[in-house]
């Protein structure tokens, strides 16, 4: 079993920055794959950002590349997802998870989730 618990949302201006943290507890956490989703209102969870268990490999989805940055401390049990030059439509609440499988961007395929964290991007 892995907790997971996401920090760092609020209400920011567009073209500013969050960085969200997940900080995990449980089982060897570098054994894992860590994702971001994000769910607005009315809409389906969506990938975000994944990164490898080493975090060297790194994906974003098209609509967020070039602007956010996810990372990971292994040391400290923790996966960063930097966010920059945000914009009205990255308004959702976020999500990380957690998988041991190949990376996938379908969130039906994650074990584990945190309780998610509210970002809201105003205009």
């Amino acid at each position: 079993q892995v907790h997971l618990v996401e920090s760092g949302g609020g209400l920011v201006q567009a073209g500013g920055s969050l960085r969200l943290s997940c900080a995990a507890s449980g089982r060897t956490f570098s054994n894992y794959r860590m994702v971001w989703f994000r769910q607005a209102p009315g809409k389906e969870r969506e990938f975000v950002a994944a990164l490898s268990r080493s975090g060297v490999t790194t994906y974003y989805a098209d609509s967020v590349k070039g602007r956010f940055t996810i990372s990971r401390d292994n040391a400290k049990n923790t996966v960063y997802l930097q966010m920059n030059s945000l914009k009205p439509e990255d308004t959702a609440v976020y999500f990380c998870a957690a998988n041991e499988v190949p990376f996938t961007p379908s969130p039906m395929e994650y074990d584990y989730w945190g309780q998610g964290t509210q970002v809201t991007v105003s205009s």
